[in-house]
C-alpha cells in the first residue's frame, strides 16, 4: 500500500452530519446507481490465488463478482456529484447477505482505490469479505475513483455521504440482482478509514443517517483518532512520511477551510510553486515522494509549522472535532485493530479511541495484531475482523 498510493493515516473524519445535510441528500437522490461495470469474477480458489503471500486465505469459501457501481451523492459544499465503489457480491447462493462497509487509508492517486486497482489492499480485503459469504461496499470517497471533483480529504460531511450512499447503492443493485442486504452493517476500514468507520458508526446509530441500514459491529485498524497529536508529531518529523502526510492535509484543508492565501506563507520557496499541483489526484505517491522531501522541516516553513502545533482559529476548530470520533458509546461490540510496529500512526491512537469509548461506557476490545508497519497491520488484522465479525452476527 505505502508503494501504491497508500500513505495511509490523516483522518477525514469527524462531526455528525447534519440534518439538513441528510435532508439535501435525500433531495439529491443520495445512492441511485448511475452506471455498473463488472470489475472481476473469481473463483474461490482464484481469491485465494489473489490473497497469497499478502493476506492469510484460509476463510475463503466462495468464489465472487465484483462491480464498479457509480452512484450520486455529495460532495463537501453539500452539492450533487457522483462517485464510484467495489461492490462484491459471494457466489454462494444465498438471498439474505450481511453487509460489510470497508472504508480506506488515505490514498493521493485517484486510480490506486479498489474499485480501480486490482491488486490493491483495498481490493483484496474486499475480496476476502466477500468470499465469507457477505457482500462488500467499499465506497472510493468522493473524488477518488471515477467519481467526480476533487477528494475533500478530511471533509466529515463527504466522508459520510460518499459511504452510507454508497451502502445504498449497493443495496440498490443487489436487489436487482436477487439479492437482499441485511439491515446491519458491519462497517471496517484502515488508517483514514478507522476514524472513517467511527464517524460513520456514529451516524448510522445516532444520526439515522439512512432509514434502513443499521449499525452491526465496528472494527477499525490503526486510525488516527487524535488528528491534533497525529498533525503536531507530523509537523516535529516524529512520523514515517510525515512531510508528505502533512502535504496532503494542508492543501486539502486549504481548498475547504482556507488555512493560507498563497503557497508562499506555508511552503519553503523551492517547493511552494508545484505543491498543490502535485496532490491534485493525478501524481502517484511515488511521483509526489520524488518531488518533496520526505520531512516536513524541509518542505514547510517554520512559521507555519509552528502554527499545526499550536493550532488556532479554523484549524483548531476544525480539528476539535476529529480528536473526538471515539467519543460517543456505540450500542454494538468494537474491536480496534492496531500493530505496535507501526511508523505512520502510533498505537497512542488506538488507546486514546478505546480511552474515549471506555469513558462513554462502551464495550471495546483493543488488539495489538504484532510488531508490524502501518501496512502490513492492515492484513494481520483482516482476516481477525472476519472472526470478530462471525462473534458479532451471533450475538446481534
Amino acid at each position: 500500500m505505502a508503494g501504491a498510493a497508500v500513505l495511509g493515516s490523516v483522518s477525514a473524519l469527524v462531526a455528525p452530519v447534519s440534518a439538513a445535510a441528510g435532508s439535501h441528500s435525500e433531495r439529491v437522490q443520495g445512492g441511485a446507481v448511475v452506471s455498473v461495470e463488472q470489475a472481476a469474477d473469481l473463483t474461490a480458489q482464484e481469491v485465494a490465488g489473489e490473497l497469497r503471500g499478502k493476506i492469510d486465505s484460509s476463510q475463503v469459501r466462495f468464489g465472487v463478482t465484483a462491480y464498479r457501481v457509480t452512484y450520486r451523492t455529495t460532495d463537501s459544499a453539500g452539492a450533487p456529484t457522483t462517485a464510484s465503489q467495489l461492490v462484491v457480491l459471494p457466489k454462494n447462493g444465498a438471498r439474505h447477505l450481511s453487509t460489510v462497509s470497508w472504508l480506506h487509508g488515505t490514498t493521493v492517486y485517484r486510480k490506486d482505490v479498489a474499485s480501480e486497482n486490482p491488486k490493491s489492499n483495498d481490493r483484496l480485503v474486499a475480496l476476502l469479505f466477500a468470499s465469507t459469504g457477505r457482500a462488500v461496499s467499499a465506497p472510493d470517497y468522493v473524488g477518488l475513483g471515477s467519481g467526480e471533483g476533487f477528494h475533500p480529504y478530511g471533509d466529515p460531511r463527504a466522508t459520510v455521504a460518499a459511504s452510507v450512499d454508497g451502502l445504498r447503492a449497493a443495496r440498490t443493485f443487489a436487489h436487482q440482482n436477487g439479492r437482499e442486504l441485511k439491515r446491519k452493517v458491519q462497517v471496517s476500514g484502515f488508517s483514514q478509514g478507522g476514524p472513517a468507520t467511527m464517524l460513520v458508526g456514529r451516524a448510522l446509530q445516532q444520526e439515522g443517517a439512512d432509514r434502513y441500514f443499521r449499525l452491526g459491529a465496528l472494527a477499525p485498524v490503526s486510525g488516527p483518532y487524535n488528528l491534533s497529536a497525529f498533525e503536531a508529531a507530523a509537523a516535529d518529523d516524529k512520523i514515517a512520511k510525515s512531510g508528505l502526510y502533512l502535504a496532503y492535509f494542508v492543501t486539502a484543508w486549504n481548498k475547504m477551510y482556507g488555512l493560507y492565501t498563497s503557497p508562499g506563507d506555508v511552503f519553503n520557496s523551492l517547493y511552494a510553486s508545484e505543491v498543490e499541483g502535485l496532490f491534485d489526484g493525478h501524481h502517484t505517491t511515488g511521483q509526489i515522494a520524488s518531488a518533496l522531501p520526505s520531512a516536513s522541516k524541509d518542505l514547510f516553513t517554520e512559521d507555519f509549522l509552528n502554527k499545526i502545533r499550536k493550532p488556532d482559529g479554523v484549524l483548531k476548530d476544525k480539528l476539535r472535532p476529529m480528536d473526538n470520533t471515539c467519543n460517543w458509546r456505540p450500542n454494538v461490540r468494537v474491536e480496534i485493530f492496531h500493530g505496535r510496529g507501526d511508523k505512520d500512526v502510533d498505537f497512542s491512537h488506538a488507546a486514546y479511541c478505546a480511552d474515549q469509548l471506555t469513558r462513554n461506557g462502551a464495550a471495546r476490545r483493543l488488539t495489538d495484531v504484532g510488531d508490524y508497519d502501518h501496512n502490513e497491520s492492515v492484513r494481520q488484522a483482516v482476516p481477525r475482523i472476519v472472526r470478530f465479525f462471525d462473534e458479532s452476527a451471533k450475538t446481534n
